[in-house]
């Protein structure tokens, strides 16, 4: 496998780290691999800019910091604005139709996405946004089974939540390509 930096940004709230943490979780624990993960957000928990690094190998990573990464997520028009230049040339960009609306020039392979209109229309609740999220990243780049998302998932939330984040997983990995 080869080295994979991803940056995941957006605003507080949105689960921009958790999501990252999810991935990185699922590599380690089960695919085996690699990985850091590595977060910093404005002064405002909620509303502010947040950022998420991580990267995945299948030998040591020796720095935890992403400079240029394969796979930008951004969440907002503000994390977008202030990280669409950072992509590695022929990188994957992934965008929510939503709340972004691309308008630079980019050396990179775009794919705006609806994931929070598909999760209101299908689920009704915001709170799984990230985990479409996640789902859609896991379909475009299969770095993880989504069955090692889900076994992260089953440890890390509520049994009464579990069900609705399947269903996040699901429409993610639909929109990313990886359920036919």
């Amino acid at each position: 496998m080869e080295r994979c930096r991803m940056v995941f940004s957006g605003s507080g709230g949105q689960g921009v780290i958790t999501a990252a943490i999810i991935l990185a979780e699922a590599a380690v624990l089960h695919e085996e691999l690699t990985a850091v993960q590595t977060q910093a957000y404005g002064a405002a928990a909620r509303g502010g800019a947040t950022r998420s690094d991580v990267i995945i190998s299948d030998v040591p990573i020796n720095f935890p910091k992403v400079i240029q990464p394969n796979v930008l997520v951004c969440l907002t028009q503000e994390a977008y604005n202030k990280f669409y230049d950072i992509i590695r040339p022929g990188g994957l960009l992934i965008m929510d139709t939503r709340y972004v609306q691309p308008q630079l020039k980019v050396d990179a392979v775009q794919r705006q996405l609806p994931m929070y209109q598909t999760v209101m229309d299908r689920i009704g609740k915001p709170i799984v946004f990230n985990i479409c999220m996640l789902g859609a990243v896991v379909g475009l780049t299969q770095l993880v089974r989504p069955e090692s998302i889900m076994k992260v998932l089953e440890q890390r939330i509520p049994s009464g939540f579990i069900e609705m984040n399947r269903q996040a997983l699901e429409l993610g990995l639909e929109l990313g390509g990886g359920l036919k």
